[in-house]
């Protein structure tokens, strides 16, 4: 090709930018549009064939989506997703978790939660005992449409690799031989005293459960029966002879078990005071550190009766108002 060929006045070229443009926009309806010249040619690649619409993605097996089930939790009500460890007896085993409390697991247990309330900040108070944990998103909650699926799905996904990854910090050396596994439910509570009075059954089972399993293995393993004869002297007794056994036998006043084994965990968001030190250089002056308090909102562990009112009126931040 000659060096004339190339050598395009400014006014073809310009004419030749603008046919282009126009052109341009007749390529939305899908043709081809070949320029020809002198000096050369180009084909030019219809828009439509970048840009593909939303109904061209569809197939003819879309209609499978109406299967779905709509799970979607009514409005203006507390949602609860609680987890419960699968086949626990089996993984304490295997484990070999110290009876009838071991503050090991029990503390994972509270980090896992932990790690769930931050990574879903509607969560406004999770309550644990054993191997379960209570999470309740706000009633004005929108997380994930409100969807139950989906809410508690991600609740036992984030709870369940959080055991895994924190397994070390508690359990050291000890190997994790067999991952766990949490299943859950989703219920719904309309009202504050549902909520409350859903809490307190958890937390009354924790007594219920702690007070047997403190009896029953002291009687194992401090009064040498069997499994199987501290379970027979157990049959028919109440929350009194219990206590009477501990006492009068192994001189142990159960009011004065440890807190968190009697009442569980209950975690919450508080605002805490953190200080930090940043340097700082004002005008006219020499770089210095100074020191900067703000308020941030962590969550806090408890380990305090809840079933009363004292609780409620010390947070009162946590319940909605029912009115809403």
């Amino acid at each position: 090709m000659s060096h004339s060929t190339l050598n395009i006045t400014y006014k073809t070229r310009t004419r030749l930018l603008n046919d282009i443009c126009y052109k341009g926009v007749l390529m939305l309806f899908g043709k081809t549009w070949t320029l020809v010249g002198r000096a050369r040619s180009c084909v030019v690649t219809p828009l439509a064939r970048l840009f593909v619409s939303s109904n061209m993605a569809k197939s003819k097996f879309e209609y499978v989506r109406n299967f779905e089930t709509d799970d979607t939790c009514l409005k203006n009500c507390y949602i609860v997703v609680r987890l419960d460890g699968r086949n626990f007896h089996r993984f304490t085993e295997q484990h070999k978790f110290t009876k009838p409390n071991d503050n090991r697991a029990l503390g994972l247990m509270s980090r896992s939660a932990h790690s769930v309330m931050e990574e879903l900040e509607d969560i406004v108070i999770a309550y644990g005992q054993s191997d379960e944990f209570s999470f309740v998103f706000k009633r004005t909650s929108t997380w994930f449409k409100r969807r139950a699926s989906k809410l508690m799905t991600h609740v036992a996904s984030q709870f369940s690799s959080s055991y895994v990854f924190y397994w070390k910090e508690f359990f050291g050396d000890q190997p994790l031989l067999y991952p766990p596994s949490f299943d859950g439910r989703v219920v719904l509570y309309p009202t504050n005293r549902n909520l409350k009075d859903y809490l307190s059954w958890r937390q009354a089972d924790c007594h219920v459960n702690n007070l047997y399993n403190t009896v029953f293995w002291t009687l194992v393993q401090k009064g040498g029966l069997t499994t199987a004869q501290a379970e027979d002297r157990l049959k028919g007794t109440l929350a009194a002879d219990k206590n009477e056994i501990l006492f009068s036998e192994f001189e142990i006043n159960y009011n004065k078990e440890s807190a968190l084994h009697r009442k569980g965990t209950t975690l919450i968001w508080e605002k805490r005071d953190e200080t930090v030190t940043k340097r700082m250089k004002r005008p006219n002056e020499e770089e210095k550190e100074v020191s900067v308090t703000r308020s941030r909102k962590r969550v806090q562990a408890h380990h305090c009766d809840i079933i009363g009112e004292q609780f409620w009126e010390e947070h009162t931040d946590i319940l909605e108002d029912d009115g809403c």
